[in-house]
């Protein structure tokens, strides 16, 4: 199982300098820390557009059923199928989940971590 996905909010410049920095380290010969997945959005509010409660309620049942049919998960939620089918297409492209050949969807991370940041801009 790798070892976890960070969902944040990202700054366009701090993302930049982060691969800079990183590229600066690779060229040098240094060994690189096993790298974590991060998934970025440009805003608070579309995050939370993608990551809505149900999906966040989703992701936090599958981490502690493992490995499920959509039919199972959406028993376990007392959702509908097929918003449950919804839901886990959008998951599965932010890469949140997985979905094995037999059709079974998991979530591949030992921890999900969303980070967001909310700041005032200062006065001039």
């Amino acid at each position: 199982m790798a070892r976890k996905a960070i969902v944040r909010v990202a700054d366009w410049t701090r993302t930049k300098a982060e691969l800079s920095d990183l590229a600066r380290r690779a060229q040098a010969g240094e060994t690189l820390p096993e790298a974590d997945y991060q998934l970025g959005f440009a805003s608070a509010a579309q995050l939370f557009d993608e990551l809505t409660p149900a999906r966040l309620a989703m992701l936090d049942l599958l981490k502690g059923l493992g490995p499920v049919s959509i039919a199972t998960l959406a028993g376990h939620l007392g959702h509908d199928s097929r918003q449950v089918q919804i839901d886990i297409a959008k998951l599965l492209e932010l890469a949140l989940v997985e979905q094995d050949p037999a059709g079974l969807v998991c979530v591949p991370w030992e921890e999900i971590q969303i980070q967001v940041t909310l700041a005032r801009a200062k006065a001039a």
